[in-house]
């Protein structure tokens, strides 16, 4: 009997332009965490679908037990105790918790010559699974009414019902508050102790060195290692993700705010549960960050001014103008950018290339005789483009949802800068993109602000908003709180302004 419940061997997988995978391994034991790291565009998702069958190995073997197996597809993996909860989660929104949980495998009875679905022993044991995760939920509640931490629970419970071997959690905890966090920390080690190997894939590297046993670590689609958690640093981490020592992780800071150009006064929202009342301004070659906790209601406000919202009251102005803003185009128009924070979901057009991503919000300026588009000159747009943003694709022509997460976020920057705005709107630049890929993000908007652009850039990570921003804007609860000069930061002074609740 082998000491592991899975193993991947010489795994070799390529797509057209790029070798996703070469040649690498994994080896899990029962009842541990294992963390899976490295940089965006490193391979561990391919080497992840690969394992759950989503896609097929070019070369390499897996091994349950011991015993070489082929996995064909999702279902043949779940049948084999493999389970996979996405980070980008598609749950059906119409059907209840029970039916999510059971789809492809629901419960039947013989009703005459047919079999139909048996309801109640879907729900009866659903209900069971979902106690078993400590989860009080009605397993007869619509997936839809659920919140994102809510619905990634259910994938969980989906995943313990198929009495799952092996478990991979796929930058779980990308979108949760510091509780919901906890919460899955004690799911996760209430799977350990029955057996569960579990695969953690993150860039948290406090989550990684306080929930893993063993770490394996890949770069450029390459086995770098495996490693003990305990054993590990930070900086060691970081070292064999990228190849080499980041001796800062944000970029020094020269630069020297202007005159205020823009201003945004008494911004109310037609919702009375959010934004109210929200004042503030941004210097020309200013870096303004947002802070706030879950409900601050930082990205509502944004879309508020980018004309996403509706709002009651308030007035937005550039260099003293009045600017009508209804609608987003309204927005761009007037010199105004906003980078979404769900980049998927909001950001890119994944069916679409790279090319098409890049120039889609600025192909007016393209627009011969009326009707016709200028492609050489796209094409010179998007060739700058990729350049300048040291975008890594194998053609303009390649399909931006076969990118790494920080290679999309690249685009979606570059999309914008398209149309040279003034103001421009980072709604969570960096999430879900791993530490080298964020230091080439921090370095474009510094270059941005020295450009004399105005940058508004909200963030969870506060370590992030402190490294960045010339000044930090405070929200809680739908208001503006407070201001803090960038080099009189602290956790604990932007934690004040951002518990502060009205009583």
């Amino acid at each position: 009997m082998s000491e592991f419940v899975l193993e991947m061997k010489d795994v070799y997988k390529a797509f057209p332009g790029v070798v996703a995978l070469n040649h690498v391994k994994l080896q899990l034991r029962p009842g541990t965490v294992h963390a899976l790291m490295g940089e965006n565009g490193a391979g561990k998702s391919t080497l992840m679908k690969c394992m759950f069958g989503i896609y097929s190995m070019d070369e390499g073997e897996i091994f349950i037990d011991g015993e070489k197996v082929e996995i064909h597809n999702p279902m043949d993996a779940l049948n084999k105790g493999i389970a996979m909860v996405h980070q980008e989660l598609q749950p059906i929104p119409a059907r209840t918790i029970g039916e999510n949980i059971y789809l492809g495998r629901y419960p039947l009875k013989k009703f005459g010559p047919i079999s139909i679905v048996d309801h109640d022993k879907m729900y009866a044991d659903a209900a069971r699974v979902l106690k078993e995760v400590k989860m009080d939920f009605d397993p007869k509640t619509k997936v839809g009414e659920l919140s994102v931490s809510q619905m990634q629970s259910v994938e969980i419970a989906k995943a313990v019902s198929a009495n799952c071997r092996v478990l991979i959690l796929d930058e779980p905890t990308s979108s949760l508050t510091q509780n919901e966090v906890e919460a899955l920390f004690r799911i996760v080690e209430d799977l350990k102790s029955k057996g569960v190997a579990i695969v953690y894939i993150s860039h948290k590297m406090d989550e990684i060195l306080r929930i893993s046993d063993e770490v394996t670590i890949m770069r450029d689609g390459q086995y770098i290692g495996t490693w003990e958690a305990k054993d590990l640093t930070t900086d060691f981490i970081i070292t064999k993700m990228v190849g080499r020592e980041l001796t800062n992780l944000y970029p020094p800071t020269e630069n020297v705010p202007g005159d205020v150009v823009f201003e945004v006064e008494d911004f109310t929202s037609i919702n009375p549960k959010s934004f109210r009342h929200c004042s503030f301004n941004v210097r020309k070659g200013e870096i303004l960050g947002v802070a706030g906790l879950v409900g601050a209601q930082r990205t509502e406000l944004m879309e508020g001014i980018f004309g996403i919202r509706s709002k009651t009251s308030g007035t937005v102005r550039y260099l003293g103008k009045e600017l009508k803003i209804t609608k987003p185009k309204d927005a761009i128009d007037n010199g105004i950018a906003m980078l979404t924070e769900d980049r998927r979901g909001s950001g890119i057009l994944g069916v679409l290339s790279v090319a098409d991503n890049i120039s889609i919000a600025s192909l007016n300026k393209y627009v011969e005789y009326g009707i016709v588009l200028n492609t050489k000159k796209i094409e010179q747009l998007v060739e700058e483009n990729v350049e300048k943003m040291n975008t890594k694709t194998p053609s303009s022509k390649t399909p931006i949802a076969s990118l790494s997460g920080g290679n999309q976020q690249k685009v979606l920057i570059g999309r914008w800068l398209a149309n040279n705005p003034d103001v421009l709107i980072l709604d969570e630049p960096t999430r879900g993109i791993d530490v080298g890929a964020k230091y080439e993000i921090y370095c474009i908007i510094a270059d941005l602000a020295k450009e004399g652009k105005s940058i508004i850039m909200i963030s969870s990570e506060m370590a992030e908003l402190i490294g960045m921003s010339d000044r930090i804007m405070v929200m809680c609860d739908g208001r503006v709180t407070g201001f803090i000069d960038g080099k009189d930061a602290t956790q604990e002074n932007i934690m004040e302004l951002a518990t502060q609740f009205e009583s």
